[in-house]
């Protein structure tokens, strides 16, 4: 069976303390049950988990998502955003556990990558320079989030120009996001990752263009 692996980045710097990080884990642990549900991504769907402040760390590795435990995340009490490390790490992990063109096993699906910031990349200078080998690295879609009113969306927009905006980073508005990420992960592992359609976001959550909020 072939894989479709998907990759979350999540900003977990000291502005994500508290109710924004615990809403974190609650809108994860409804997105993993609704995969869960879905015949065709209990299949094929594998999951890694990618966080970053001042630190970036691989809390979780790629995994099937019927194996798949949610890990324990943290925020710090304070300290910087360094996306521009996670996506350093991000393409290493892809490196070695995509599989591509192997005669002895099935090569993967693109992998999709969903990332979640609520401020800016303080590594601004690793993050412009990764960036051209992010957006040249194959994925079949990415997905990038800017989440409540201090989020610099127009960095995320030179990743991808599927940028989605939360007003809030309250456990109500992360469920619906996350639970909008597992239809979309659901969406492509049908088109086997390749530029899959996004869905209508819930009313929480804006897709935003050029700098302009759509609901």
């Amino acid at each position: 069976m072939r894989r479709l692996p998907v990759y979350l980045l999540l900003d977990t710097s000291g502005s994500m303390r508290g109710e924004p990080i615990e809403a974190v884990r609650v809108g994860l642990e409804a997105m993993v049950t609704s995969l869960r549900y879905d015949p065709f991504a209990l299949e094929s769907v594998w999951l890694s988990i990618i966080t970053f402040d001042r630190d970036v760390k691989l809390v979780c590795p790629l995994t099937e998502i019927d194996r798949f435990q949610i890990p324990f995340i943290d925020a710090p009490n304070s300290g910087p955003t360094h996306l521009g490390g996670a996506l350093e790490l991000l393409l290493e992990r892809v490196e070695v556990e995509v599989v591509k063109n192997q005669n002895d096993r099935p090569s993967d699906w693109m992998p999709l990558l969903f990332i979640m910031t609520d401020g800016s990349p303080s590594d601004l200078q690793k993050f412009r320079d990764v960036v051209p080998k992010v957006r040249a690295a194959g994925f079949g879609n990415i997905v990038a989030c800017a989440a409540g009113s201090r989020a610099k969306e127009e960095y995320l927009r030179e990743i991808t120009s599927n940028v989605v905006c939360l007003d809030n980073t309250d456990s109500a508005t992360f469920q619906q996001f996350f639970r909008w990420v597992s239809t979309s992960v659901s969406i492509g592992n049908r088109t086997m990752g390749v530029n899959a359609k996004i869905p209508p976001p819930p009313p929480e959550i804006f897709i935003s263009f050029t700098g302009k909020t759509h609901g």
